[in-house]
């Protein structure tokens, strides 16, 4: 007798693994369901991670500085403390190079607004200099020396609205998209003057208690957290910063130098983090399809026997094994990817899903599908074809 071509054996090993399946449907389809939400969360572990960066790094980039002048011996605002004296902004302004300079001011204030505490990170930048708010999708950018601000849309406040920053009430007269801080909170931008007013200015008690502890003595507020720098065409950001650094009370950052603070820096215990999380899942998804698959061998113990008794090859029964494991991966990783982008707009924090990361998670799970079906086979390959004709 021919032997079968090779087309019609592995044909016929696929209908033997979706007839066993779908004896057990149920079961299956209940376990794909499992699996679809635990592969779900390590897609949207990752998406967080992504979106992360994207929150950080979208700051930064906002800004529209080549290199960030800051205190000297630290590493940018958002790394650690950083303060300079506001007329710092005219010497480097005055640097050969430089197309435009404007101090800027980060800090984390708490407002009151339709009744609930908001958390925001309050920018203060000088109008149209670097650090403003370049990119609003909605109103105005801010032209008015006082009292206007530019929030973004994750604050939940709307174009005309007002809300309380301190002691002074703030119109919002821009919107923008997707500019929050490293923690999530979002970006409100205010011009420097408001805002070192808004960081300075105490409260009637508290200024009349630091008169009496320190009389005679009065601060300067012209204080900004770093100066953003743009640089004419052709000048080179990176020497342009070694040349500063040589001032002995400040230092400078390209803006690829600032990102990788950011990245490797400030975010970087969440990476780890997310990654040990990530590892943890995946590993939880392999041996929960290792369990089933060896449960669902078992199962078919008789089965495996009786075609092995009537001359079936071990390759088509290993086939039967691997294939619905990783048909069993299949269907829960894309169940998974389908419900987290139906629900990615719900997330607290912004979920970016990469189609590189979804390709490489997909690969991570076929892999974890054959090593959790090797239980599956080895149980296989030792089951006796007698025990078939056993009662």
């Amino acid at each position: 007798m021919k032997a079968a071509p090779p087309a019609v054996t592995a044909g016929r090993e696929v209908n033997l693994a979706i007839k066993d399946i779908s004896h057990n449907l149920g079961r299956f389809l209940l376990t794909c369901l499992g699996l679809s939400l635990l592969l779900g969360i390590v897609l949207a572990m990752v998406g967080i991670y992504r979106g992360l960066i994207e929150e950080s790094l979208g700051l930064v980039r906002a800004a529209g500085g080549q290199v960030w002048v800051v205190e000297g011996g630290t590493r940018g605002p958002f790394a650690e403390a950083s303060r300079l004296p506001g007329d710092t902004r005219i010497a480097i302004a005055a640097q050969w190079g430089v197309a435009a300079a404007g101090g800027v001011s980060y800090q984390n204030v708490e407002a009151q607004h339709r009744g609930q505490t908001k958390r925001l990170l309050v920018v203060g930048a000088q109008i149209a200099r670097p650090g403003e708010a370049r990119l609003v999708d909605e109103g105005r950018p801010i032209i008015r020396s006082r009292y206007e601000a530019i929030a973004d849309r994750s604050g939940g406040l709307m174009l005309g609205e007002q809300i309380k920053l301190g002691r002074d009430t703030f119109t919002v007269v821009g919107l923008t998209s997707n500019l929050v801080a490293s923690g999530g909170d979002p970006v409100i931008f205010i011009t420097l003057r408001d805002a070192q007013k808004l960081q300075f200015d105490l409260t009637p008690a508290a200024s009349r208690r630091e008169s009496v502890r320190s009389p005679g003595t009065a601060g300067t507020t012209d204080t900004v957290n770093a100066i953003l720098v743009r640089l004419m065409p052709g000048v080179d950001a990176k020497r342009f910063a070694q040349d500063i650094a040589r001032w002995k009370h400040v230092a400078a950052l390209t803006q690829e130098d600032q990102e990788t603070v950011l990245a490797r820096s400030v975010i970087d215990r969440a990476r780890r983090q997310i990654g040990l999380f990530t590892t943890l899942l995946l590993t939880v998804s392999t041996v929960i399809i290792g369990l089933i698959i060896y449960t669902m061998t078992i199962d078919k113990k008789k089965a495996i026997a009786t075609l092995k008794l009537i001359g079936a090859p071990d390759r088509r029964i290993v086939g039967l094994i691997v294939e619905q494991a990783l048909a069993m991966g299949i269907i829960s990783f894309v169940a998974g990817a389908a419900l987290i982008n139906a629900g990615q707009g719900y997330f607290p924090r912004r979920v970016v899903l990469e189609l590189t990361d979804a390709a490489m998670l997909f690969g991570v799970v076929l892999v974890a599908c054959l090593i959790a079906s090797a239980l599956g086979v080895r149980t296989a390959l030792r089951i006796d074809p007698a025990s078939a004709l056993a009662g």
